[in-house]
């Protein structure tokens, strides 16, 4: 990042766009630029304290710069080379004065070594400067960054010891080499500031900062990605054994277990991609991808793309699917779980006249980190309505491969029974399962689990014990999918029988049953 920023500077790139939250962490790095020749003075921007050169105190305000129209009027008139930083000035830089002064701004620094530099979390670029702005994703911090701030917080914790004369007890800031990588990793993904707090909390919680503490660094890391509401990490206790049927989906899982290690790259594997699972809602689709993170032993995030979409301010809703990208990127390997994601994409040709090509803007940006991206990030996307889904989505190299989940057929539908019963009750020997799978033909394993507490639930009610009986009465006052929705999973089923692979080995010959 340092080395990006200071070529654009030396080849004097008159207008820079840094996207970052982590204002004092940027400053740094632009503050070492200054350094180099020719020097340059470094001015910062804020609407609160106008322009004020970098270094002076915080409390210091040029009142005649509070106005950014002023403040880049200020700048044009400087003959000195130099980086002026201008936080948050995206509120404003619509507007016809700010756009037209920074326009002003970038024709008087030609041969004149100066560069503005916008700092802000939020991206955003009018239409007139988009040919004259090079906008630059600040990064997050990496392990050798992170090395330094857990080695400033044990100095610390060593401090903190000194003073109160314990070194005397064992040293709470010795940790071992593999202890360190741990807490390393646990906060990646994490800005400096997050980082620090979550040092501290996991110290005062325990006293310590060793290798047990990484459940702790972990849980605050959860919290502070949750917060944004967009990323969310999902836990899951169930294993893949939890999932009835499906072998060929569990099998090519299973194949790639270990995909993500180094071994796999010494033998020649490309890293996975992602995958698609397509079917018929209630049949496992999501249950596959959480169970997924547990067999693979990475780290579930779920992006939720309703809450990506945010029409408050215009650009907005890129930067949130920007960030939320940027994060997955930072903590992997990991699998970034989307679901139903021909819900979010199912007006992105359209949306020009509907949002203002928000949705091709966000679904243009999304395929195109799939197709681009190097990082090890598993995309695991779930859908119902394929119809809904642009073709460009579909094509090969977006997905490694495209799952199709159909209803369950008969020794699937006992399986299925075979789990959810056990799961409630020791001895299952007094149910006759291939009766049950007979009477629920036709339903999903959603359906069936549904059944099975409903006849808890009438059993529980009379204060008895669920029979055979209270099973077949509630799987026969239920109208199955299949049948409420039958043209629906037909055309599915159609669809997926030329273009997706079956999940499980009989689906073939299930997908000529008729309901």
């Amino acid at each position: 990042m340092k080395e990006e920023l200071n070529i654009l500077v030396q080849a004097q790139y008159p207008l820079i766009y840094l996207v970052t939250s982590e204002e004092e962490r940027a400053e740094q790095t632009i503050s070492s630029l200054a350094q180099t020749k020719p020097p340059r003075r470094i001015f910062i921007w804020t609407v609160t304290h106008g322009i004020v050169e970098y270094g002076q105190p915080r409390n210091v305000t040029q009142h005649n710069t509070l106005a950014p129209e002023a403040a880049i009027e200020w700048v044009v008139r400087q003959r000195e080379p130099g980086i002026y930083v201008f936080k948050d000035l995206h509120p404003f830089i619509d507007s016809p004065g700010v756009t037209r002064w920074l326009r002003d701004a970038i024709a008087s620094f030609k041969d004149a070594q100066k560069t503005i530099v916008l700092m802000s979390p939020v991206q955003t670029v009018p239409i007139e400067l988009e040919k004259e702005v090079v906008v630059v994703d600040y990064a997050l911090p990496s392990l050798e960054e992170l090395n330094g701030v857990l080695t400033q917080q044990l100095d610390q914790i060593q401090r903190e010891q000194r003073e109160r004369g314990r070194l005397g007890r064992p040293d709470p800031t010795r940790i071992t080499t593999e202890a360190r990588e741990k807490l390393l990793k646990a906060t990646l993904g994490l800005t400096r500031d997050e980082a620090e707090k979550v040092y501290r909390k996991a110290h005062v919680m325990s006293g310590r900062l060793t290798e047990t503490e990484v459940d702790i660094v972990l849980s605050e890391k959860k919290q502070l990605i949750r917060r944004n509401g967009i990323l969310e990490f999902i836990e899951e206790d169930e294993t893949l054994d939890a999932v009835g049927g499906l072998e060929e989906l569990k099998h090519w899982l299973r194949q790639r277990s270990n995909a993500f290690t180094e071994r796999a790259r010494e033998y020649g594997l490309p890293q996975p991609k992602g995958m698609l699972i397509l079917g018929v809602p209630g049949c496992g689709k999501s249950l596959i991808a959480k169970t997924t993170s547990r067999l693979w032993g990475l780290p579930l995030l779920r992006l939720d793309m309703g809450r990506v979409y945010d029409g408050s301010m215009v650009g907005r809703s890129e930067a949130n699917l920007r960030n939320a990208l940027k994060t997955a990127e930072s903590i992997s390997p990991a699998i970034l779980f989307i679901d139903e994601i021909d819900k979010a994409f199912a007006g992105s040709a359209g949306s020009a006249d509907s949002d203002g090509g928000t949705s091709s803007r966000i679904f243009g940006s999304f395929l195109t980190w799939m197709q681009e991206k190097s990082s090890p990030v598993f995309v695991m996307a779930t859908a119902n309505r394929v119809e809904r889904l642009p073709g460009e989505f579909l094509r090969k190299g977006r997905f490694d491969e495209i799952f199709f989940v159909d209803l369950p057929n008969d020794e699937e539908r006992k399986e299925i029974f075979n789990i959810h019963l056990s799961k409630r009750r020791r001895d299952i020997s007094r149910f006759d399962l291939d009766q049950l799978v007979k009477v629920c033909e036709g339903f999903s394993g959603a359906e069936i689990e549904q059944a099975l507490v409903a006849a808890m639930y009438e059993a529980f009610a009379q204060e008895r014990e669920f029979t055979q009986l209270d099973i077949i009465a509630a799987i026969r006052a239920t109208m199955p999918l299949s049948k409420t929705m039958s043209e629906q999973v037909t055309a599915l089923r159609d669809w997926a029988g030329q273009r997706a692979r079956p999940a499980a080995a009989s689906t073939a010959e299930y997908q000529r049953m008729e309901f």
